[in-house]
């Protein structure tokens, strides 16, 4: 693992990754995490959601911390679907079946905390 370095920067600094054919008009930006900042506990991840996209419907063994920073979305959790926007938290347990869903006609933007490595059960990223 990287030293932990202190770090502050716009979120606009760090390269937007494309999701992927799963995820149509979803990127993610990794903020803090365990390879570029040695972050040694939780990665911080802006997620950007464009007009009619999604992330997939998904669940996997970690949890997710989630703050909307601007848009609208409706957020899968479990059976029930939530409506949110710019403000909202949103807590996803560990294992729950979770989608994000662009609702509106500007980007949906979210932060998402997930453990890093050495906290993730074994096998998983």
């Amino acid at each position: 693992m990287t030293e932990p370095r202190a770090k502050a920067v716009h979120y606009t600094d760090v390269p937007a990754q494309v999701f992927g054919d799963a995820a149509p008009g979803v990127t993610i930006r990794w903020v803090i995490d365990e390879e570029h900042d040695g972050a040694p506990n939780y990665a911080l991840r802006v997620i950007e959601v464009a007009p009619g996209g999604h992330t997939p419907d998904h669940d996997h063994p970690y949890e997710h911390e989630n703050y909307v920073i601007e848009g609208q979305g409706r957020v899968r959790l479990g059976e029930a679907w939530c409506e949110v926007g710019p403000g909202s938290v949103i807590f996803v347990p560990a294992g729950l079946r979770h989608q994000y869903v662009n609702a509106g006609d500007t980007p949906f933007t979210f932060l998402c905390g997930i453990p890093t490595s050495r906290l993730m059960p074994a096998g998983i990223r």
